[in-house]
């Protein structure tokens, strides 16, 4: 008798809608449940604040989007995607009104540092850039044997040591140094953790210099919205509004493809599993969380670094040592009085985000897990540090905290936005340590959300490769 489905993938993140559209473009029959009431999982945009203004809920800036290999083979654009690139990338502002730029182009970015540091910075991301594409496939990947050896080499010994270490070695001045530590804490760990801090930083560095950090014109929910146009032109079918808790409930289908957490997965197809599995997947770490402000402006952010006002992204946290006792705190259970601050203002960059004369701004700082402490204040203090007057352009504004942000998205642990932490034995063992880590022992389960390898970002990769699982399984 057979299936009513091929696959069935439950959730409908951009790993969810990877894998959807890998199978289906393969002539599978799929289809995609989603517990909210539209697709995206992190990647979504919605009217907020005020009337007219567009906020990205979650994701906001996309330079693994454009790194991504599964991504660039399905021409995003051709289904409605802009990007768009900011003026500066990156600029990260000191007290004295001075800023640190990182640019796409490398010969700009090291133009602002001393000899030393400058000769630094390229002897870092020349030879990476040399094998770009080939690197990114290789990181973007499952562990396996590299496509470029040399270069995966060349890149594992570059990032080994701490983000604190390569700081300390490698750079003399504070504008490198902070630099670098910004990008480096998107990796939620205290800085001097080895290995994953120090890669993390210098991969999204060596994004910026390959292809920019972009944001997305109309919104996240654009690229959401084209991944679902992909799908359905593939003939795959979403359901929303349906929040899975047992398999029983689903339509038959030869393979399930799981978009959610590991504790998830072991919660609703726990009766097919061994029990000793479902203990693993339970044991599956999460990290810090996150606290999130929304903001309409009557005006952009008065930034007293000239920088910052072309800036895409804006990183708050002064110092090297400030960024690294803000980012330490969370793990300590603590929150920070000076926060290291992520980021973003669209609306200077796309007018669709807000009506003429308002603006959009995007930022948010690393908690403890599952806290439920306001930081509005402590992020305001810190952007006011370094743009004074910004709390007399706040028109409104909207918080999300960790319940909130689990909430709104189950795969979000206790706040946790990647999918898990990314210190380097859950990097390499998530989501337990497996030859094949989207693979379960039941040969019909899969999981493909960020919890397995490549990890967080927005890029897609977890659901493709987990959907060459499945069809090398048949």
């Amino acid at each position: 008798m057979g299936h009513e489905y091929d696959s069935v993938i439950i959730g409908s993140g951009p790993n969810g809608l990877a894998a959807a559209i890998t199978l289906a473009k393969a002539g599978q029959k799929v289809l995609v449940v989603e517990k909210y009431h539209s697709p995206g999982g992190g990647v979504r945009s919605e009217a907020g604040t005020l009337p007219g203004v567009v906020h990205d809920l979650c994701s906001a800036i996309y330079p693994m989007a454009v790194c991504s290999p599964f991504f660039e083979s399905l021409s995003l654009e051709s289904y409605g995607v802009g990007w768009i690139d900011p003026e500066i990338p990156l600029a990260h502002p000191f007290d004295d009104g001075s800023a640190a730029v990182m640019n796409q182009s490398l010969e700009e970015t090291v133009a602002q540092f001393s000899t030393g540091d400058a000769r630094s910075y390229r002897r870092i991301f020349e030879p990476l850039l040399e094998s770009g594409d080939n690197l990114f496939r290789d990181l973007l990947a499952p562990p396996k044997f590299p496509s470029d050896p040399i270069a995966a080499i060349r890149f594992g010994m570059t990032v080994l040591p701490s983000a604190k270490w390569i700081s300390r070695t490698r750079f003399s001045g504070e504008e490198a140094r902070a630099l670098f530590a910004g990008n480096a804490a998107h990796s939620v760990l205290p800085l001097d953790r080895p290995l994953t801090t120090g890669a993390i930083g210098i991969m999204l560095m060596l994004a910026c210099h390959r292809k920019g950090w972009p944001i997305v014109k109309g919104g996240a929910g654009v690229i959401t919205d084209a991944l679902v146009k992909c799908l359905e032109h593939h003939g795959g079918v979403i359901k929303c509004d349906w929040e899975v808790t047992s398999l029983d409930e689903l339509p038959s289908a030869t393979n399930y493809l799981f978009d959610t957490g590991p504790q998830a997965l072991a919660a609703i197809a726990g009766d097919r599993l061994p029990r000793s599995f479902c203990d693993r997947l339970n044991r599956y770490r999460y990290g810090p969380g996150v606290f999130k402000i929304d903001y309409t402006l009557s005006g952009p952010v008065p930034w007293k670094a000239q920088a910052c006002r072309k800036a895409g992204t804006v990183h708050i946290g002064g110092t090297f040592d400030e960024i690294a006792a803000a980012e330490k705190a969370p793990w300590l259970g603590q929150t920070s009085e000076k926060p290291f601050v992520l980021t973003a203002q669209p609306s200077l960059f796309d007018s669709s985000r807000a009506p003429s004369g308002q603006h959009t701004f995007w930022a948010y700082c690393h908690v403890p897990a599952n806290s439920t402490v306001d930081m509005t204040a402590a992020i305001e203090r810190q952007i006011e540090r370094f743009a004074p007057g910004f709390r007399d352009t706040i028109l409104s504004r909207q918080t999300r905290n960790c319940a909130e942000f689990q909430s709104y998205n189950p795969n979000f642990v206790g706040g946790d936005v990647i999918g898990g932490v990314t210190d380097w034995r859950q990097l390499l063992t998530r989501p337990v340590a497996r030859l094949k880590p989207h693979t379960t022992p039941a040969d019909d389960i899969f999981l493909c959300s960020a919890s397995t390898p490549p990890g967080g970002g927005v890029h897609g990769m977890c659901g493709y490769w987990a959907a060459q699982e499945v069809l090398n399984s048949r």
